[in-house]
């Protein structure tokens, strides 16, 4: 593995090679979103799971529907003035800090994910205001990590949002991935805030086997739980009205671009008293 200068003081991190051949989940996702920074292998894996299921253009679109209104909700109503994103992506159309910052300028955000490709190309794209927005290369599994990196932007002493989103499903349940979200919020004052969208088990049966088929093509599988499971992420935490639903129904509100049909996805927003 190789290291490269961050930019960050002369802290560097490793970067690993990047497999163009094998599909990944941040530029499977990028091509359901219409966005060009994803490969063959990548392509034909989304277009094997939108065969199976066509809802799933839909469903991630709802998801960034999701983002941009729970982003205005806490920077706005919750007043909250720290994000840390956990799984960001390749960077697309109103990103957080750019959602945040136009709603409450100054607000800081330090975007996280493992992905080299989103490595690269967060630090060309998630700039903001100077001083006001970092990117760490990490892994969700190594939340002490995720959090000590973080805290070179962020100020532990005042409120921050965890954003989880659409990123648990890839830790295994052997992983134990309520064990590190907790270990995260753990790091946070009272007044932050939980927000986790994650993709739910179908009773229909057409996400579950568009799911399966996903699993086969990309290199990290994911799994769907119950309402139930993904409500755990929350025990110990006040929720946000309407509680843990479909991103569809999280607090809707009139944007014209937002996809108006349910996706088998849920999400919830909770502070920490």
């Amino acid at each position: 593995m190789n290291a490269e200068p961050t930019g960050h003081g002369g802290v560097e991190t490793a970067r690993p090679a990047i497999d163009v051949t094998v599909a990944h989940p941040a530029r499977v996702y990028d091509y359901w979103l219409g966005g060009k920074d994803n490969y063959p292998a990548d392509k034909e894996a989304a277009e094997k799971v939108i065969a199976l299921n066509p809802g799933i253009v839909e469903g991630v679109r709802s998801n960034r529907a999701f983002l941009k209104r729970v982003v205005r909700f806490l920077v706005g109503e919750a007043g909250i003035r720290q994000i840390l994103d956990v799984g960001t992506g390749l960077p697309s159309a109103d990103n957080v800090h750019e959602v945040a910052q136009a709603a409450q300028p100054g607000t800081k955000v330090v975007y996280v994910d493992n992905d080299p490709i989103v490595n690269v190309h967060a630090h060309a794209l998630l700039t903001g205001e100077p001083g006001t927005v970092d990117y760490v290369h990490a892994d969700m599994r190594d939340p002490a990590n995720i959090m000590r990196e973080a805290a070179r932007t962020l100020d532990y002493s005042e409120p921050v949002a965890l954003i989880i989103l659409m990123t648990l499903q890839f830790i295994t349940d052997e992983e134990d991935p309520y064990a590190i979200v907790r270990s995260m919020l753990a790091e946070l004052p009272a007044g932050s805030y939980l927000v986790v969208s994650h993709p739910a088990v179908d009773e229909s049966g057409i996400a579950n086997r568009a799911t399966a088929q996903y699993n086969e093509k990309v290199a990290t599988s994911m799994k769907r739980r119950t309402h139930e499971e993904i409500a755990a992420f929350f025990e110990g935490l006040e929720l946000v009205e309407p509680g843990v639903v479909t991103l569809h129904d999280w607090r809707p509100d009139d944007d014209p671009d937002a996809p108006r049909t349910k996706s088998p996805a849920l999400g919830g927003v909770a502070r920490k008293a």
